[in-house]
């Protein structure tokens, strides 16, 4: 009897702690794209999704070219985004679940190999920050010399949390 009271006295004292769990906070100006800082309080668990390239997009198209995945950066970014949503979707996530982006551009031979920040950014704006999905990750932009594949454009990883959900009380058992 005393372990039972005790187990339940431990069952409702984590329970208590879940209930009073914090939500992730988001900080930074509200004109931003991002999050300037995002804080996630203890009682989440953390997703990292590996760097997801744009899928083929014109089987027609040369492959290793811009156009085989779509062609301009804006097209890219926009079927990265769709492959990271569905690979959070697979573990009971969406896009509001992103804490931390990172955003890897080749430079665009159409603009003499400059990055194109503005066509990554009309994406991304398509997806973040919205009246349907206000949330903003931390994110970090950068330009690099190639991807793994000669054509793509895009490249992006992000890590996401979900609230881990408290336990639930035991089933009441006749003796």
């Amino acid at each position: 009897m005393k372990k039972m009271m005790i187990s339940v006295l431990s069952l409702g004292l984590l329970m208590a702690c879940g209930a009073q769990a914090q939500e992730v906070k988001r900080t930074g100006p509200a004109e931003s794209p991002i999050s300037t800082v995002v804080t996630v309080p203890p009682g989440y668990t953390t997703y990292y999704v590996s760097g997801l390239v744009p899928p083929v997009v014109d089987k027609t198209a040369p492959a290793g070219t811009a156009a085989f995945f779509g062609g301009s950066t804006e097209v890219q970014t926009e079927g990265v985004i769709l492959r990271i949503k569905d690979a959070l979707a697979a573990e009971g996530l969406g896009l509001g679940d992103i804490v931390m982006m990172r955003v890897y551009l080749v430079g665009d031979p159409a603009l003499g190999g400059k990055l194109d920040f503005g066509g990554m950014m009309k994406s991304y704006k398509k997806y973040f920050g919205t009246a349907e999905q206000p949330n903003k990750p931390s994110r970090v932009t950068t330009q690099v010399a190639a991807l793994a594949g000669e054509g793509m454009l895009v490249e992006i990883e992000v890590q996401a949390v979900k609230k881990i959900a408290p336990p639930s009380m035991p089933k009441k058992t006749k003796k």
